[in-house]
């Protein structure tokens, strides 16, 4: 059940993002990979990137997952995003992985070492190291939480500041958000229920409505990092 509704959800953003004319970079979580093969090549089909999310895989299974999904897309996979399992980027370097993708957790309170982190790339074992963007003014970070809670003229107002300040802005979502929780009754905190589901795919349409009319530069991670 869970697998089909990450791929309603995910076919939702996909419409949104066409819309728009907007491409994307789709972070696939390693373990369900082998499930979503449908998915994957229509999103790659659709000219987003497919990069990989490590929730809790070992580098041999990394390693696999990698071979087998760029034998059927035909494509290299360059990116992957780690948060709690950190493999060493040595590593992820020898088995063809060009940047890194960090990202904290996200919580209703946030901490103020955010104060103390950086926003640029960096490399790291010759892997390029892409931090979590952060507004310089408000100091939120420009987590999947933010967006979810933020109003989206507060937020546009965050993106258009940082810009002033950064060279970019790392925006990223999760496809959870985009259920209908009031329908799929999952267990999560009350915060997290907010503007979940519908909300959600109005707020990212005026999102993206946004950009384009302000003539903002959106890109893959892997074009702007290379």
């Amino acid at each position: 059940m869970r697998l089909n509704i990450t791929i309603d959800n995910t076919k939702a953003i996909l419409r949104i993002l066409d819309l728009h004319d907007v491409k994307a970079s789709f972070f696939i979580e390693i373990s369900i990979t082998g499930k979503l093969k449908n998915l994957i090549k229509a999103i790659s089909s659709q000219g987003h990137e497919i990069a990989f999310y490590n929730k809790n895989s070992t580098i041999e299974n990394i390693e696999e997952t990698k071979k087998e999904t760029e034998y059927f897309l035909e494509k290299q996979i360059r990116g992957i995003r780690q948060k709690d399992v950190l493999i060493p980027s040595e590593d992820l370097k020898m088995i063809g992985f060009n940047y890194i993708s960090r990202i904290d957790h996200a919580h209703v309170l946030f901490p103020f070492k955010r104060l103390k982190t950086t926003t640029k790339i960096t490399e790291e074992d010759g892997l390029s190291i892409i931090p979590e963007s952060i507004s310089p003014y408000s100091q939120l970070p420009y987590n999947d939480f933010i967006f979810q809670f933020l109003p989206v003229k507060y937020y546009q107002n965050m993106v258009f500041e940082t810009l002033k300040n950064d060279d970019f802005v790392l925006i990223y979502l999760e496809s959870w958000q985009f259920t209908d929780l009031n329908k799929h009754r999952f267990s999560v905190p009350f915060y997290r229920r907010l503007n979940a589901g519908k909300k959600m795919e109005d707020k990212l349409d005026a999102l993206l409505n946004w950009i384009n009319e302000k003539e903002l530069a959106t890109s893959r991670v892997k074009d702007y990092i290379f």
